[in-house]
């Protein structure tokens, strides 16, 4: 089995570049096809992997960059990649991995996070809810754009792999799918934190400064509230975030893994404010031992345990409304039950999505959908 893996890029630390360090734990000896690459913006691991970028590579130094040039630059650079020499694809991301060229007899899997936001849900990104007039024209033209290619791409994988429930279904609406797909959660390298018995004073955001992120309406929530908060990431928006918060407010970014695992481990609550399609972050700060104050709904749907009668037994306590007034409603209830949070439950629970297991589930899918593949080529061959 040869086999090749695909990443739309590694230029963060995020939850699609620890999925694709997975994929490269789990078939070690393949190599990695991205759009673009720089190691000192990624996790170190990836720098003794085989990794190919495109000519992108030498234009986009960052993430946000290599996003803003994504069409129609991302897109050509990707379908320079030629893969057809390989058995096996195994992609990962949401927009441009599914463009590089392919053989046509490969068994082709895509692990999606989700459809590609800018051409499926566009008013999540600040540039596009924000504009008007020409500009939103030019908008709705690369969008329709967008969206013909995108779903074009989206019908040459074999097998769709879904982080949860609900971004499978949205896949099926989105690109019309008609096969099964398989769900199998995210990692958390639950060893890359550890529990404390004293965490500090502050509540904690790790999140990019991004229009779809709500960062704003934590700062807002805190601004009345006057408590610690830190906040480490980066992003598009981080100028105009930064401006609205008050003294209470330390940001961060550039931490070391350790540094990150301090951060997660001293504070009192960790706070998911977004609609996320999944969301790592809620569980490195379980597996800190933290609980999670969080917009009920998206995927700490199927990641956390929300307090009903035993806050012991349980790890986030959820929020109906993406509001000031429902933030500050759950912190004051959290306040009130702080101390009966069990640390040990909480990282137990973070162990069950350890990438130990995301590992082993996604060589076995692998594997089993592969030699049905070659046993349905035998039978056409015959």
């Amino acid at each position: 089995m040869k086999i090749a893996l695909v990443q739309d890029g590694l230029m963060c630390r995020a939850g699609g570049e620890q999925v694709a360090l997975c994929f490269h734990k789990a078939f070690p000896d393949a190599p990695i096809y991205t759009q673009c690459y720089q190691p000192g913006l990624t996790f170190p691991e990836f720098q003794t992997c085989d990794i190919h970028t495109t000519w992108l590579q030498y234009i986009a130094k960052t993430d946000d960059t290599m996003k803003k040039l994504f069409f129609p630059f991302g897109v050509w650079a990707m379908q320079s990649h030629d893969l057809t020499e390989y058995d096996v694809v195994l992609m990962s991301g949401t927009h441009c991995a599914k463009y590089v060229k392919l053989n046509p007899d490969a068994l082709v899997i895509s692990y999606s996070f989700t459809p590609f936001r800018l051409a499926w849900d566009p008013t999540s990104y600040a540039q596009y809810a924000n504009s008007t007039g020409l500009r939103r024209k030019l908008f709705d033209f690369v969008v329709k754009r967008l969206r013909i290619i995108d779903f074009k791409a989206a019908q040459r994988p074999d097998f769709f792999v879904a982080m949860t429930e609900e971004t499978k279904e949205r896949l099926k609406t989105s690109y019309h799918l008609k096969k099964d797909i398989q769900i199998i959660n995210p990692p958390v390298n639950v060893n890359n934190f550890y529990v404390t018995d004293k965490p500090k004073d502050y509540f904690l955001v790790v999140s990019r400064l991004e229009y779809y992120k709500k960062v704003d309406l934590v700062i807002d929530a805190f601004n009345e509230l006057g408590y610690p908060l830190v906040i480490v990431g980066k992003g598009l928006q981080a100028d105009e975030i930064k401006a609205r918060a008050k003294s209470n407010v330390l940001f961060m970014s550039g931490l070391s893994a350790q540094e990150l695992a301090d951060v997660y481990s001293n504070c009192r609550a960790f706070i998911f404010p977004q609609h996320e399609d999944y969301g790592i972050t809620p569980l490195e700060a379980n597996a800190a031992g933290r609980p999670v104050i969080a917009y009920g709904t998206g995927g700490v749907l199927a990641t956390q345990i929300p307090v009903k009668d035993n806050p012991s037994k349980a790890t986030a306590i959820f929020f109906e409304k993406q509001t000031t007034d429902d933030l500050i409603a759950a912190v004051k209830r959290f306040e009130a039950i702080e101390d009966q949070f069990d640390s040990a439950f909480i990282r137990i629970h973070a162990q069950s999505f350890d990438e130990a297991k995301f590992i082993e589930s996604i060589r076995e899918f692998v594997i089993e959908k592969y030699t049905q593949h070659r046993k349905a080529e035998a039978l056409t061959i015959k």
